[in-house]
């Protein structure tokens, strides 16, 4: 099993990831740690410096499984939704130009909230167009550079937009394009889901990255979720990337992230993954 941490490569808002702050000194002590990657949190692919980034990583060992695209959204309120025209042309724009990084890095590229929380005044049928012609394009530059998307069901108290799985699955097939998955966070699936298993397993093949998260958002352990049945459900589809810890840096950051991951390394030796 490949874990990974997230660390943010700026200041940002969201308090969901459990590194943030000088970017070499972190990646050496999350392979310190004895993570196998991690995972990049990118407001901009043009105000970082990405060959200081990829070799600061190599260097420690490690790999970049995905890079996350939410404080475009968080910092910026860019998203394919919004009901302004050039907001929405930044937001397509921002996620273009994280794939030439992307592909340097081998990592997915993850859509979260930058598809947007739309006004109540913005007609569905508007909001539904954007999203998807905002997909679309994203998905065909991608494709070209032989990059892949993930996007993530969110849960409704942050947005009224893809929330779940079924919804996510219908949406794949209305965008049309392989190279697009979904990322399943378990603690947006313990919010929306029936069974989180049944949806795991109804994703299969199309899940291309996976974040955990206890129930309380602290790391795996500290709530009440049934990891050993989430994991073992998760590999039997075939699975083979990364498993993400996304969780707050509670009660401190090294704490929640060494915690989660001798969890995470406790049930990989019960499971057998």
């Amino acid at each position: 099993m490949k874990i990974s941490t997230c660390l943010s490569t700026n200041p940002a808002r969201f308090d969901a990831v459990p590194f943030t702050g000088d970017f070499e000194h972190n990646a050496a002590r999350i392979a310190d740690l004895g993570f196998d990657g991690i995972e990049l949190a990118v407001r901009d692919p043009g105000i970082i410096d990405q060959e200081q980034i990829l070799a600061a990583v190599a260097a420690a060992g490690m790999e970049i499984p995905a890079i996350g695209t939410g404080q475009a959204w968080g910092e910026e309120r860019l998203s394919f939704t919004s009901g302004n025209a050039g907001t929405r042309e930044k937001a397509v724009e921002r996620i273009v130009s994280h794939i030439p990084f992307a592909r340097k890095a081998g990592a997915v590229i993850i859509i979260g909230l930058v598809r947007g929380v739309p006004d109540k005044d913005t007609p569905q049928s508007s909001v539904e167009g954007w999203m998807l012609d905002a997909f679309r394009f994203c998905c065909g530059k991608a494709r070209d550079a032989g990059v892949r998307l993930a996007f993530e069901p969110i849960n409704r108290y942050e947005t009224s937009l893809l929330n779940g799985v079924r919804e996510g699955l219908e949406f794949l097939e209305k965008v049309g394009f392989d190279n697009l998955g979904m990322l399943l966070d378990t603690f947006h699936m313990n919010i929306e889901e029936p069974s989180i298993e049944e949806s795991i397993a109804m994703t299969g093949s199309r899940i291309f990255h996976f974040h955990y998260a206890d129930s309380n958002r602290w790391y795996p352990g500290a709530g009440h979720l049934n990891f050993p049945l989430i994991l073992e459900t998760l590999y039997r589809t075939g699975y083979n990337g990364y498993v993400s810890g996304e969780h707050r840096p509670d009660p401190d950051p090294l704490t929640a992230a060494r915690e989660g991951l001798r969890y995470m390394r406790n049930l990989e030796k019960q499971l057998g993954l």
